[in-house]
């Protein structure tokens, strides 16, 4: 996909050929690469993907459209106007507003302005940041709409020092230090461990918040960071940019605001702020947590030597999967209202796999991954007690 399109696509429809997914693609390779024979096929296949991550680093993260004056990168969307994937009634809020301004319904200003009839500068501005905030995979969340491509956020700039940090490390252990994919000058480790260090300085300089202890997002346009408390401040952690300072930090002032009972939330209900018809829930935002931040706060929090932290939160989070699939219909979702622990989400598109009439019988596949990955990090103690449904409160 990268050889052909030049990124890994945001998914498989023409529409999306303006769009990336977020960079993990050394880290799968790798966490592939580590069960694979020592044998030259293996690194055969290994050159071939790093020549790819490569490409892709170079010709989506680090192109113009998405590195900014700071140093470092955003998410962006080179398309234009309302994405096409939505369900119908998504934007319904937006279109309200600004056919008031306009003095027409709501109905006729969308196809007035779908149609090209209507030139709303200010409209075409919330959908640029609209679909670079479906780029990053948190579609979406208030910490993103309307200033996503206007920010450098903490998780696009973590995932790009591990890339770049695996980039040196597989080009120093595997190729003695530099590698040439017969297109000129060799790619070398120490080139690669220059471009990670460099990233690091900049992270800490525009990211992180002494004061506050987390790392927040960073407005290059208006030069600030923006105060919104998000799961995405334990990136740093899990990519290994942070300090052992950091985070102790991070455990100190961030868990305490993102830790519920049944995992970590998206962001706090604070930063959301209230939800009222014109303010409606965002699904990536509190209440609800989602497997991947689960998966990357342990490993994070693991990372730095809080493995009995990682424990409680990875104990959270299964309890809340099996609970409801014990009392519900074995229904298994794409994410969690994990303050309530409920599998009953009332955000955007509802919530995957917990219709009566449609549990999928495998379940959703991020969720599996995690309950899966958490079941082997859990001491048979604990197994015994989620085996029991014994709740978290009452073990920690």
């Amino acid at each position: 996909e990268i050889t052909h399109y030049g990124a890994i696509l945001n998914a498989n429809r023409t529409y999306y050929l303006t769009r990336s997914q977020p960079p993990f693609l050394t880290s799968m390779a790798l966490a592939v690469y580590q069960h694979l024979p020592k044998e030259a096929a293996s690194k055969a296949w290994l050159k071939g993907v790093l020549a790819a991550a490569i490409q892709e680093y170079r010709s989506v993260w680090m192109n113009p459209d998405r590195l900014t004056k700071t140093g470092l990168s955003r998410y962006f969307d080179s398309g234009f106007g309302a994405p096409p994937e939505v369900e119908p009634g998504h934007f319904d809020v937006v279109f309200a507003a600004y056919a008031r301004k306009h003095g027409m319904a709501t109905g006729e200003f969308e196809a007035a302005y779908r149609a090209g009839k209507l030139k709303v500068p200010e409209l075409d501005a919330y959908f640029v940041h609209d679909r670079a905030m479906r780029e990053s995979g948190h579609d979406t969340s208030y910490r993103l709409e309307g200033r996503c491509a206007n920010l450098v956020t903490v998780d696009l700039n973590s995932l790009l020092y591990k890339i770049e940090k695996d980039i040196a490390t597989i080009i120093a252990e595997e190729f003695a230090g530099a590698v040439n994919f017969g297109k000129g000058q060799a790619e070398r480790s120490a080139d690669w461990q220059q471009a990670a260090e460099t990233r690091r300085e900049l992270i800490n300089r525009h990211l992180w918040n002494v004061e506050r202890g987390m790392f927040f997002d960073y407005d290059f346009v208006q030069k600030r960071q923006t105060n919104y408390e998000s799961a995405t401040t334990f990136y740093p952690l899990w990519a290994g940019v942070a300090t052992q300072e950091q985070a102790e930090s991070l455990v100190k002032y961030a868990l305490p605001l993102l830790e519920m009972p049944g995992g970590i939330a998206g962001s706090t209900a604070a930063s959301r702020g209230e939800i009222t018809p014109e303010h409606p829930p965002r699904q990536w935002d509190y209440p609800n947590g989602w497997a991947p931040h689960q998966m990357l706060v342990w490993q994070g929090l693991s990372n730095y030597g809080y493995e009995h932290i990682a424990l409680r939160l990875v104990y959270r989070w299964l309890y809340t999967i099996t609970f409801n699939a014990a009392n519900y219909n074995g229904t298994v979702p794409e994410k969690f209202d994990v303050a309530t622990r409920s599998h009953q989400v009332f955000a955007e598109y509802g919530n995957v796999g917990t219709k009566f009439s449609y549990i999928t019988r495998e379940g959703f596949g991020w969720t599996n991954t995690s309950y899966q990955l958490g079941v082997s990090l859990l001491p048979q103690d604990l197994r015994d007690n989620l085996n029991r449904l014994i709740p978290p409160e009452w073990i920690f």
